[in-house]
């Protein structure tokens, strides 16, 4: 007769070793830390720390930031003791590798519970620009209190150095006299409008790590986990920034009717949102593209007509007038012809 025992082994709780966890911070944090010191790839940190937090979750996301902080600030501080940097290049490497941190790394990990929840491009979008600069505000405090320098001030010095050098090419290549005073005030609204230029490099950041992140397989997985829509997101084909902004709009719009530092907020505003819209306006034509159905050769030919008129001016006003004007008429309300085809890069 053969008994049956009654008994059973308790299951096994499954869940990642002390090894793979290390192994897991460990990476992430070289990752980061490459990509904290390294102007090529700073662009896609942010898809980075999305991709630790959805894998790993966010406490080793953390851990690896945190470490890999340490790692590039060690990079960065023996770089600006070699005897061939000057103090104001020191200054201002030390001063990137806060920025970075403050504006682009810890905004990344405040929307990463948006990201989650599979928020649209556009919330997700505003509220990492928000805590940017929030991040940027909190640099020029850190390095005015801790080293007596302000990185804006320094911006502000390089920039107008460029604008001289470029406008005195300019002379050298016969670009007639009464030409000259109109370049000169287009260099000075630029130099006006720094604040906004530093935002715009850190909303694109964003946009090319968020677009990147939605094509990963990490994220994917997540959805399908939770049996949520396969349709990502953060395609760019998909932005479309909050109805609120238009009132953002509106008040940089006034600008020109306030004076001294509201003066130069409000054209600061202006041009960000500005530059928004004009993303809106992109993803807006991209999504045209691909409703059409558009194949290889009709979107290369699109995109080249698109960089011609680029380049006279035209396409950036049209692109800003329609993405400013999809709150009002909703250009992408019919329904696609490729409503769940993913297979078109964005």
């Amino acid at each position: 007769m053969t008994e049956t025992s009654l008994h059973t082994e308790p299951a096994a709780i499954s869940g990642p070793s002390m090894g793979r966890i290390v192994r897991q911070i460990a990476g992430y944090a070289i990752l980061i830390a490459v990509m904290l010191v390294s102007p090529l790839v700073k662009v896609f940190l942010p898809a980075a720390i999305f991709h630790c937090s959805v894998r790993n979750g966010r406490r080793i996301t953390w851990i690896a930031l945190f470490l890999g902080t340490l790692l590039a600030g060690a990079v960065v501080v023996a770089g600006a003791r070699s005897p061939q940097i000057t103090m104001a290049e020191a200054e201002m490497s030390v001063a990137y590798l806060v920025m970075l941190v403050l504006a682009v790394a810890l905004p990344s990990m405040a929307i990463v519970p948006l990201i989650e929840r599979a928020e649209s491009f556009g919330r997700v979008l505003l509220t990492a620009i928000l805590f940017a600069m929030i991040g940027l505000g909190a640099t020029e405090f850190a390095m005015r209190v801790g080293a007596g320098f302000s990185p804006f001030a320094q911006h502000v010095a390089d920039w107008r150095l460029m604008a001289d050098q470029f406008l005195a090419s300019y002379q050298r290549a016969g670009v007639p006299a009464d030409a000259i005073p109109g370049l000169r005030h287009g260099m000075d609204v630029l130099v006006y409008c720094l604040p906004a230029l530093l935002m715009i490099e850190v909303v694109i950041v964003f946009v090319l790590s968020l677009v990147l992140f939605g094509r990963m397989k990490a994220w994917r997985e997540m959805l399908e986990r939770r049996e949520a829509d396969l349709t990502s997101p953060y395609l760019f084909r998909n932005l479309s920034l909050p109805d609120w902004l238009l009132f953002a709009f509106i008040l940089g719009g006034l600008s020109p009717l306030a004076t001294g530092l509201a003066q130069r907020v409000g054209a600061n505003v202006l041009a960000l949102v500005a530059f928004l819209y004009l993303l809106q306006g992109l993803a807006i034509f991209r999504w045209l593209l691909v409703a059409a159905g558009a194949g290889f050769v009709g979107v290369l030919f699109a995109y080249t007509i698109l960089g011609v008129l680029t380049l006279t001016g035209i396409a950036p006003l049209l692109l800003s007038i329609t993405g400013l004007f999809d709150s009002f008429f909703d250009f992408r309300k019919f329904t696609r012809k490729d409503h769940s085809d993913e297979s078109h890069s964005d």
